[in-house]
């Protein structure tokens, strides 16, 4: 299809109410997210009068009945078992799409991405009890309790091994073909074409896809709340029983009041910050990209 002059200089009426709806979708879109976090600020405000930002971050001490409000053992169990579950998922959705791009016959491909959809569709609930009716009870009988830090990574990897797997076969199912060609010609091996061309082509589409999973490791509530432990407790292994950010907004929400309410909100601002600190490294990396 060739385009006229007037429709890439002089936008049709039908462009410009196109454009308009968008810029209002867009603008919609960022409101709502400025008034959610408007509110958490002013839901966690009775307490954060009180205490310090800082004293909320690093002590780690969560007895509300006695004005304690320390989110440290929490805010750890959530990074570290999001960390944990994206070098697993990482790995092994990299490795997947791979197979899929560079080594499995066609036939085998497709229902291997299918299955992969399938995983990604399991609600959460599901992957929790499975975890604590399966995981569980196979780490306890070689590592009393079971419930703990290892079974919310693992469960964890299970739920976000989709994400990166379907991105990362998408990132270099659009590396250009021309590309692997050249590789071709040059004499490259297999391996030194997925490992020089292949993957840095598809790199922010990876990137993109490991982004998306860390963002549902870090919300997930459900799961990690079935098979973690739910302690509160510095984790010093992982077979220690943990409480993740997300569990203990989950577990005493129904019954908090006053500060204590309050500090649930300071949780969920905690979760937002993390949040959006990870799309500013998405932004920071596509900027880099676009400039190198």
């Amino acid at each position: 299809m060739i385009w006229s002059k007037r429709s890439t200089s002089s936008p049709s009426r039908a462009d410009a109410r196109l454009a308009g709806l968008c810029s209002a979708a867009a603008g919609l879109v960022a409101a709502i997210l400025l008034l959610i976090v408007l509110f958490l600020l002013h839901e966690s405000r009775p307490v954060l009068q009180r205490v310090e930002w800082l004293r909320f971050l690093t002590d780690a001490s969560w007895h509300p009945a006695e004005g304690l409000f320390g989110l440290a053992p929490m805010l750890w169990a959530t990074l570290v078992s999001s960390a944990g579950a994206l070098l697993l998922a990482g790995t092994l959705g990299v490795a997947s799409a791979l197979f899929c791009r560079f080594y499995a016959p066609p036939s085998a491909s497709r229902w291997f991405r299918r299955l992969v959809a399938l995983l990604a569709g399991i609600p959460s609930v599901v992957f929790g009890f499975w975890g604590l009716t399966v995981l569980v009870p196979i780490i306890a009988s070689w590592r009393p309790p079971g419930a703990s830090l290892l079974t919310g990574i693992l469960v964890l990897t299970l739920m976000i091994l989709p994400t990166v797997a379907l991105i990362a076969d998408a990132a270099l199912a659009a590396v250009p073909e021309i590309y692997l060609r050249g590789a071709a010609a040059l004499g490259m091996s297999r391996s030194g074409t997925i490992l020089g061309v292949a993957l840095p082509a598809a790199k922010g589409g990876i990137i993109a896809g490991i982004l998306l999973a860390a963002g549902r490791a870090l919300g997930e509530t459900m799961a990690v709340l079935m098979v973690s432990g739910n302690v509160v407790q510095m984790p010093h292994s992982l077979f220690d029983p943990v409480r993740t950010l997300t569990a203990n907004i989950a577990l005493e929400m129904a019954y908090a009041t006053g500060e204590h309410r309050a500090a649930l909100f300071v949780s969920g601002l905690v979760l937002t910050g993390l949040v959006i600190l990870l799309a500013m490294v998405a932004a920071r990396f596509g900027e880099v990209r676009h400039h190198g």
